[in-house]
């Protein structure tokens, strides 16, 4: 059986995106924010190439051009100016694993769950495209059986804005 260049491209894109997703958490090259958010960098690369075989190149581009581009550059703005004592990194290093193992733990019993009561469903054709046009139209049209996805799309960006602000609280040194 032999395999369609479109399904090796999946699997290629797939596999890229979950070694650099873990290269991001547990980095055995170097213990570098920097190489870690690089590494980052080639995820949201790698889920472009997934965009773009489902034919979404609209989300495929702005993928890059938003997070890999701008996202990113605020990360390594922050770790740059965040530059903690070895002291606060190690009492972080902790807090961080002991969260991060309650977060997977809680992640695996919803995924668990999940797929011990999932029921199967036929797969079919998708309704849209992924235009710009068919993605405007689902973004910001309001009807009753479908409100779209404004108020989502607003707190996300509130969620930025918010996270900009603290950004530039916590690069302020002193505040006399």
């Amino acid at each position: 059986m032999t395999m369609a260049p479109h399904d090796l491209l999946f699997f290629l894109f797939a596999g890229l995106t979950l070694l650099f997703a873990f290269l991001v958490v547990a980095n055995p090259f170097s213990r570098s924010p920097v190489a870690s958010a690089m590494f980052l960098v080639m995820t949201i690369v790698s889920m472009a190439g997934l965009f773009a075989l489902l034919h979404a190149f609209f989300l495929a581009a702005v993928q890059i051009l938003v997070y890999a581009g701008a996202v990113m550059v605020l990360f390594l703005f922050i770790i740059m100016l965040l530059d903690l004592p070895a002291e606060e990194q190690r009492k972080n290093q902790m807090y961080g694993l002991v969260s991060g193992i309650v977060a997977v733990l809680g992640l695996a019993g919803i995924l668990i769950k999940t797929i011990w009561f999932a029921e199967p469903i036929k797969a079919t054709q998708p309704a849209i495209e992924g235009g710009t046009k068919a993605l405007g139209a689902m973004l910001f049209n309001y009807q009753l059986k479908s409100p779209g996805f404004l108020l989502p799309f607003e707190i996300v960006s509130l969620i930025l804005l918010v996270a900009m602000v603290g950004v530039i609280l916590l690069s302020k040194k002193d505040l006399k």
